[in-house]
């Protein structure tokens, strides 16, 4: 079996997220991360919680001392029936801090209701998710409602960094992956102000557009079992599908921890690889009202997380997935010198960055997860777990800010 039609189909792929994006996003310039100054909107920040621990309390505190008015700035933590002790450590924040306030789902319904379920509580114009394991750097929410230049956005998302990058092998791998995720993948989707995956570590969205989509983000289900993961990728599609524009900014932060073991890596992508499913598969009927560029993208993403394990189980069968594996560690190594010689990474204190050569293990773990992971997250579609991190323990510290508030 010839595979040259898919390898030219890999490549059109590859020149439409990197080289076109990376085209659009230098062609536009300043205006590619436009903002305004002196907006200063009420903000609740709003945090799900589920079996994080004694973790919350120090996000909270972390939260209580962001760059912001404090008059103008309200904390919700709505904690999902959680089975430990994390509704004590939150009460304990809601008792040492006026502006925050803990709520309790009456059963537990998943982080997305949880939010929904906030943001009814809350009066203020914007409403930022910051999730319940993440610690927000000091001038974020700033930089978030900065970004809101017209009516028209709705969403505006940050940039997530991995707070114990040289832990082990496993984090410092997925410290360059979420650096070519974020900085990368996302130029094409910038550049046109359609973001299609803000994350849920740290969004800002206007409230009324929250709840304008709440009866769609209520009941969220398929073939009738409610769905409860890949809330985040869900709204910001669903956003964007009602004319709004989303946008991201490398100048808002937060810091999460990245999984250290193979089984919570796994996990996570298991996660991910169904919200990606679910979204493609979704969304395919309505992906012609997006940008050409945009549509291009999203249907041949969709068929790439199809047709590559069928690649890969053609390679094994006719025994040349060695020529494979050696074909991934080529790109790999490749992506692992444009990270080395990223002007952005070599800004960062060296506690944030790893050696290039760290991301060499993705040769082989990537064919893995798309021959075990997609297969399997395709036949689960049906699970309503939250499907927690867990992970719990105190955050590494935040280094001091550099002028201008960058690091």
């Amino acid at each position: 079996m010839s595979s040259l039609p898919i390898y030219l189909f890999i490549f059109i792929v590859f020149l439409n997220r990197y080289v076109f994006g990376l085209y659009l996003s230098i062609a536009r310039g300043k205006k590619l991360d436009e903002k305004i100054l002196g907006y200063e909107p009420t903000i609740t920040v709003v945090v799900p919680l589920f079996n994080e621990g004694p973790s919350i309390y120090d996000t909270i505190v972390s939260l209580v001392h962001l760059e912001y008015p404090a008059d103008k700035l309200e904390i919700i933590v709505v904690d999902d029936c959680s089975t430990d002790d994390s509704y004590h450590h939150a009460c304990r924040g809601m008792a040492e801090f006026p502006n925050v306030r803990v709520l309790r789902n009456p059963v537990n319904m998943g982080k997305r209701r949880g939010i929904n379920h906030a943001v009814r509580e809350s009066r203020a114009e914007i409403i930022v998710s910051v999730d319940s394991d993440v610690i927000v750097y000091p001038t974020a929410l700033r930089e978030l409602v900065a970004r809101f230049t017209t009516p028209q956005v709705a969403a505006v998302g940050g940039r997530v960094h991995v707070s114990n990058p040289n832990d082990n092998w496993l984090s410092k791998m997925q410290t360059i992956k979420y650096y070519f995720g974020q900085e990368h993948l996302k130029n094409l989707e910038r550049s046109l102000d359609q973001v299609m995956c803000l994350s849920g570590c740290l969004t800002a969205y206007r409230r009324h557009v929250l709840m304008e989509l709440e009866p769609i983000l209520e009941n969220r289900n398929i073939l009738g079992i409610a769905i409860k993961y890949g809330e985040d990728r869900f709204l910001t599609h669903q956003i964007v599908k009602h004319g709004y524009k989303t946008r991201m900014t490398m100048d808002a932060f937060c810091f999460t921890k990245a999984p250290t073991k193979l089984k919570g890596y796994f996990a996570q992508q298991l996660r991910w690889k169904r919200s990606n499913i679910v979204d493609f598969m979704i969304g395919v009927t309505h992906a012609w009202t997006l940008h050409p560029l945009m549509c291009l993208q999203y249907l041949s993403m969709l068929m790439l997380l199809m047709v590559y394990p069928f690649i890969i189980v053609n390679h094994a069968l006719e025994g040349r997935f060695i020529n494979l594996v050696v074909l991934h560690g080529f790109v790999i190594g490749l992506f692992g010198a444009i990270y080395y010689f990223s002007p952005s990474v070599r800004k960062l204190p060296p506690w944030l960055r790893v050696h290039p050569l760290s991301f060499l293990p993705m040769a082989i773990l990537m064919p893995v997860a798309y021959l075990i992971i997609t297969p399997l997250g395709l036949f689960t579609l049906d699970s309503s777990s939250w499907e927690t991190r867990g992970h719990g323990g105190t955050p590494a510290p935040l280094p001091a800010p550099a002028p201008g508030g960058h690091l």
